[in-house]
């Protein structure tokens, strides 16, 4: 499982909606008496949309009654090996139609929940035999919090804890997390009227949850997930607009804004002029009232300018007038994002009931998951939202503005389009003079909903299939059978290496023969310790101490190997290069010794001091039962992978001029190419040139070089040994003479003996060459 260290671098609705409007009278809820349950069921498909008559009758609502299930559970036992126990859980009481969640979590091997039908007969579908697994505690925290949501008397509360737990995950989400927040959201958002005190936390869960995994996204919106939490938060924010921007507080005098920001959050309050903002780094909502102050939009920026306000989270944004210039608007460089309603639009909107304006931008399309595998089309812009509470109508009475940057070259196919909770479309949406060459587009809309520019082409998305995780099972087994060999090689042959410097006297005296003696410690306690905390799966049994020490202490091995073969490409670059003027301290050897062994200290104590919680494995290894305590996110990124890359780099530009020094120096005959080759392959080694695969495996170039990795690197303490005790001949011929020295000696022809160690000491010096300090 060596191979996941480079892995561990690496890291693993439809109908709804043409149209966003608040609630209208058609949508209101009916209350019904606590003794009966009844279904609502509209006979308006002749009414015309201006009537809202309705013709209602009401029908029992058909359920499934509670019921228990018996399935198993996925226990990794002490031996490491994979055993089923069974568990008794619970489906509550369901509608008709719609599917349930057990009581307890219960994860298939792609971490999605099993669900069960309560069909249209009230009966519940079959589910045959289940084997799954009980996912993170993060997961199970999130599954109490939904099961227990009802019982809740504070919406307020349980969505702060609900933005707690999420924030401590730090975008390490599963399928499941996302699927538990949705349908935390949906219970919450319909116990209680809507209320600006929990405006933040919705932003802030928002946010947690946009930071997800594409993957982990993709998967939650099998479960229609992202649907159906995007849909509840627009609903949700759009019936805000009355307590936030009330029109009694237009005109009151402030010297400036009240700002405020808690956990990512920012929130603006411009009272007198009408507007209010929640601003973070994924999400932002602005409220406006139009009768306080004529303002009708807003614009977003990426860089300041003196007429625009800096947000918290890095962008800057300006408030837009009615009668704003929008060919001067449509110039701007920077922009986002921006929206407005002209003078004309808006009166013609307030007379039909328009109150409010409501814009979120999101700044991604994170919860815009499409389902099919082939996109023609996918969002290169900020996804921007315009609502009008009030409101009653379908389309605007006239075309209402919107910009959106120019992405690249817009190529045939690309214009502004609009999302209908199932896939990107533009009808309704038009793309204004495709021959302007500005550095924004012109986007008209005749309805209200999310909008985004939209590339066209062919897109396909990673797939979710079995034939999928089944191909990567299989790659993963073969990338640990390969590590599995390439370690105990690797071992095997930096034992002989420790054995032939204690039994040649003579190679382990040489200054040469020390500083690869150090290296080889360091890769064998690396090798040992990774070996032995993969076999242990030790983060799922051991505390969190244990685990934040075994996973320091992995770090510092690997920057130690770093640091010492760092030194020794120095020291041969200082050789074969730098030839002239070169004077050494005295006692260089302890000196570097001393910078290999303590250097590394410095970034592993910063991390763990730092960022202690980057050690904890992610929810793809616990699940894959390939968890281990490494550090992840930015302690990763500026912990291991900064240095490891640094260094790698500065390796390969010192062997590159080292090679090319010695062609220079020597003739190119046909036997000294073939020394140059093999020195060039020993260096490739021994600086350990071979981590460049493992940093492409890294930036995800490809599974080749996930396969390159594992065949270069493990390997890397066997060629040390075939080169410095099997090609050298006194060390080759003292192992010889250790185990058959009588028999040598009778057989051995004295002129044999003499070849032999005339090409001993000729091969001894060639090799030694390689890594020669002094």
């Amino acid at each position: 499982m060596f191979w996941q260290l480079c892995f561990i671098l690496a890291a693993l609705g439809p109908s709804l909606a043409h149209v966003r409007l608040a609630p209208s009278t058609t949508e209101r809820s009916v209350q019904l008496f606590p003794q009966q349950q009844w279904q609502l069921r509209s006979h308006s498909s002749t009414v015309k949309p201006a009537q809202s008559v309705f013709y209602m009758k009401l029908l029992p609502v058909a359920h499934c009654e509670p019921v228990d299930f018996q399935h198993n559970y996925a226990v990794l036992t002490a031996a490491g090996e994979v055993t089923f126990e069974p568990h008794l859980n619970h489906f509550a009481r369901t509608r008709a139609g719609e599917w349930a969640s057990m009581r307890d979590l219960c994860l298939d091997e792609q971490g999605l929940p099993w669900r069960r039908l309560c069909n249209a007969s009230a009966q519940w579908a079959a589910l045959g035999s289940v084997n799954c697994s009980a996912g993170s505690q993060l997961s199970r925290q999130l599954n109490q919090l939904r099961e227990g949501v009802q019982s809740r008397s504070s919406t307020a509360l349980a969505l702060t804890e609900l933005r707690h737990l999420l924030s401590e995950a730090r975008g390490q989400l599963a399928p499941v997390d996302v699927y538990s927040t949705a349908q935390i959201f949906a219970e919450l958002l319909e116990q209680q009227q809507p209320t600006g005190a929990v405006s933040a936390d919705l932003v802030g869960i928002c946010r947690e949850i946009m930071s997800s995994d594409e993957q982990v996204l993709r998967l939650s919106a099998e479960l229609n997930a992202t649907n159906s939490l995007l849909s509840k938060f627009e609903d949700y924010m759009d019936a805000l607009p009355p307590q936030l921007v009330p029109s009694e507080s237009c005109g009151r005098s402030r010297a400036e804004a009240d700002k405020s920001t808690e956990k990512g959050v920012q929130t603006v309050n411009y009272a007198e002029q009408g507007v209010q903002a929640l601003m973070s780094s994924n999400l932002s909502v602005f409220y406006v009232n139009p009768e306080c102050a004529n303002i009708t939009g807003i614009a977003i920026y990426a860089a300041g300018a003196a007429d625009r306000t800096s947000a918290s989270s890095g962008f800057w944004y300006r408030l837009l007038y009615a009668n704003e210039s929008l060919e001067s608007l449509r110039a701007e460089r920077d922009l986002q994002t921006g929206t407005y309603l002209p003078t004309q639009l808006w009166e013609q909107l307030s007379q039909r009931g328009g109150s409010y304006l409501v814009f979120k931008v999101y700044a991604h399309d994170g919860l815009f998951v499409e389902r099919a595998q082939q996109r023609s089309q996918r969002p290169r812009s900020q996804v921007l939202s315009i609502s009008i509470p009030g409101f009653e109508g379908v389309q605007l009475p006239a075309p209402l503005p919107f910009l959106l940057p120019r992405v690249g070259v817009s190529g045939k196919g690309s214009h502004c389009g609009y999302w209908n909770y199932g896939s990107w479309l533009s009808d309704g949406v038009s793309t204004c003079g495709d021959h302007y060459e500005g550095p924004n587009v012109l986007c008209e809309a005749q309805h209200l909903t999310q909008f985004s520019f939209l590339i066209g082409g062919s897109f396909t998305q990673h797939s979710v299939e079995e034939s999928d995780v089944q191909l990567e099972a299989a790659h993963e087994q073969l990338l640990d059978l390969i590590t599995q060999v390439g370690c105990g090689l690797s071992l095997f042959g930096l034992l002989f290496i420790f054995l032939t410097a204690a039994l040649v006297e003579k190679w382990r005296s040489q200054a040469s023969t020390k500083v690869l003696l150090h290296l080889c410690l360091a890769l064998a306690l690396q090798l040992l310790l990774f070996g032995y905390l993969g076999a242990e799966q030790f983060p799922l049994k051991q505390s969190w101490n244990r685990c934040l020490i075994s996973g320091a202490a992995l770090q510092y091995s690997v920057l130690v190997i770093f640091s010492w073969m760092l030194i020794i490409a120095f020291l041969q670059f200082q050789r074969y290069v730098t030839v002239i003027g070169v004077a050494r301290p005295s006692h260089y050897i302890l000196i570097s010794a001393l910078v290999a062994w303590t250097l590394p200290l410095l970034p592993t104590f910063l991390v763990v001091l730092l960022d202690a919680d980057s050690f904890q494995p992610s929810q793809q290894q616990l699940k894959g039962n390939a968890a281990l305590c490494y550090p992840s996110g930015y302690g990763l990124a500026l912990g291991v992978v900064l240095p490891i890359g640094l260094v790698t780099f500065a390796n390969a530009f010192m062997m590159l001029c080292i090679i090319y020094s010695i062609h220079r120096a020597l003739n190119p005959r046909r036997q000294l190419i073939i020394q140059q080759l093999r020195l060039s392959v020993l260096l490739f080694f021994l600086l350990g040139l071979t981590w460049i695969f493992g940093l492409c495996s890294y930036m995800r170039l490809g599974i080749i070089f996930s396969y390159l990795f594992c065949l270069s690197a493990t390997l890397q303490g066997f060629v040390l040994f075939v080169y410095f005790v099997l090609l050298n001949a006194s060390n080759r011929h003292a192992w010889l003479s250790l185990i058959c020295s009588r028999q040598m000696k009778i057989n051995m022809p004295n002129a044999e003996r003499q070849s032999m160690s005339a090409s001993s000491s000729n091969t001894s010096r060639r090799t030694q060459s390689s890594v020669k300090s002094i």
